[in-house]
């Protein structure tokens, strides 16, 4: 973050809407245009198209793919990604197992998926991810799968949840590596203690804030 003509410039999020899962794919942009892109769930070659034409247009310049989670509908994307723009791929050590069972779950839904990306580095939870001179803080949120981390920007007051915390609901825990009172934990222990000015932009549907989640949201009552 930085000032310019007693202007505050930060991190900016645009977000697209990808793949028969309707998954929130996120770009996180600073005033440099440099890029991170979180969770590409670009299916197949009209979305690819349109989040590489959204870079291309806007000047953008990728510098590497970070994940909440490893789950099939997140990762669509990322091989291509990695090939195209030769940026590292990174998600937590916990989920790669997640990973490697990709291929597996996409015959589960019937999907064509023949290209699990390669890890390139482990994000670690407490970690500082820097952009420029602008950091991202890694919280440790498991539940959802075993692996799965928050991005969380405080001088824009929003995070990127993946699929722990939506607008009203929370993240299925039925599938493999998910436990229902470690999402209960993640959620209030590393989501519910930050701000209720928060914006949570999650993986999935619309973005909320954290108060109105205290509020509302029936799953955490």
């Amino acid at each position: 973050m930085y000032r310019k003509l007693d202007k505050i410039i930060m991190l900016r999020i645009e977000s697209f809407v990808f793949n028969p899962f309707q998954e929130n794919t996120y770009l996180i942009i600073n005033e440099k245009n440099d890029c991170w892109i979180v969770d590409p769930g670009m299916y197949d070659a009209s979305e690819t198209k349109q989040l590489n034409d959204f870079i291309e247009k806007n000047q953008l310049k990728p510098q590497g793919i970070i994940n909440t989670h490893a789950h099939i509908d997140h990762i669509f994307g990322v091989q291509g990604l990695k090939e195209k723009y030769h940026i590292p791929f990174s998600l937590h050590e916990k989920d790669e197992v997640v990973l490697k069972s990709a291929m597996s779950s996409a015959m589960m839904f019937g999907i064509d998926f023949k290209d699990t990306p390669a890890i390139d580095s482990f994000i670690k939870e407490g970690e500082i991810l820097k952009l420029g001179d602008d950091e991202l803080e890694v919280r440790f949120t498991p539940g959802h799968s075993p692996g799965s981390i928050v991005f969380y920007y405080a001088p824009g007051n929003w995070a990127i949840s993946g699929d722990v915390l939506f607008n009203g609901s929370i993240g299925r825990t039925d599938l493999p590596g998910g436990n229902f009172d470690t999402l209960m934990n993640s959620i209030h222990n590393e989501l519910f203690t930050l701000p209720d000015e928060t914006t949570v932009h999650s993986g999935h549907g619309p973005s909320t804030k954290i108060g109105d989640e205290k509020l509302y949201n029936p799953f955490l009552k």
